[in-house]
């Protein structure tokens, strides 16, 4: 089942807001269930969508976006926040991290950038998911902290294409299978394309974490399955 984001945006130029939807579309995870124009808005649009998360500028005309934060956590603390703002003073940066906002970006925002970071937002969520129990290694995973790359990939670097979030959740998929897994199988439980998890399997078989075979199914098809190499 594909994980579904419900997403607000809050930002006083329409022409703006209606740019940062266009990125979201290119996500299917993401659902824009509404956007506001200033502070009241979004408030009252948060209280009536109950959102997963909120794109949110600084300079809107009733209230800066930083000074609505306290309120946001208090009345809204599960919803996660991305600033996307002209501001470039220090203070609502430190304000915006105080109060554990997602990511900060200054505009104008490229939309290479922009999907950099609904990527990435993206990733965390499906790892947070994906684990009832934690240990220090998905603790420095999720904050990008200590020698969790290295140690998860036996290397300081992945290749281009492979990041340490999405290879973790693959593996952690493989390792809960007695029986291997097909690329198809694999995409479903990490909520990506068939192609993006290939590309992932293939990777760990260079490395040596993971081995395939080829079996043949009822109507005698051959398919390729994925196994962890303990």
């Amino acid at each position: 089942m594909m994980l579904k984001i419900r997403a607000v945006i809050a930002e006083d130029d329409f022409r703006v807001a209606d740019i940062h939807e266009k990125f979201l579309k290119n996500f299917d995870e993401i659902e824009v269930v509404g956007k506001a124009v200033n502070a009241k808005k979004a408030l009252r649009i948060l209280e009536q969508k109950s959102p997963d998360l909120l794109l949110l500028d600084v300079y809107m005309p009733d209230q800066l976006g930083t000074d609505l934060l306290p309120d946001i956590r208090k009345k809204f603390p599960n919803v996660d926040i991305i600033m996307i703002t002209a501001a470039t003073d220090k203070e609502q940066l430190e304000k915006a991290l105080h109060y554990g906002v997602e990511n900060y970006l200054i505009k104008p925002v490229e939309m290479k950038r922009f999907n950099q970071v609904i990527e990435e937002y993206l990733k965390k969520v499906h790892l947070m998911k994906s684990k009832q129990e934690i240990d220090q290694d998905f603790v420095d995973l999720i904050l990008k902290k200590g020698s969790s790359v290295s140690e998860t990939n036996d290397g300081p670097s992945l290749p281009k294409g492979v990041d340490e979030i999405t290879l973790a959740k693959v593996i952690e998929v493989l390792e809960a299978s007695d029986i291997g897994l097909s690329a198809e199988q694999v995409s479903g439980q990490i909520g990506a394309s068939r192609t993006t998890a290939r590309r992932y399997l293939e990777y760990l078989i260079s490395v040596k974490k993971c081995k395939a075979e080829v079996v043949y199914g009822v109507v005698g098809r051959p398919e390729r399955r994925y196994y962890k190499i303990q």
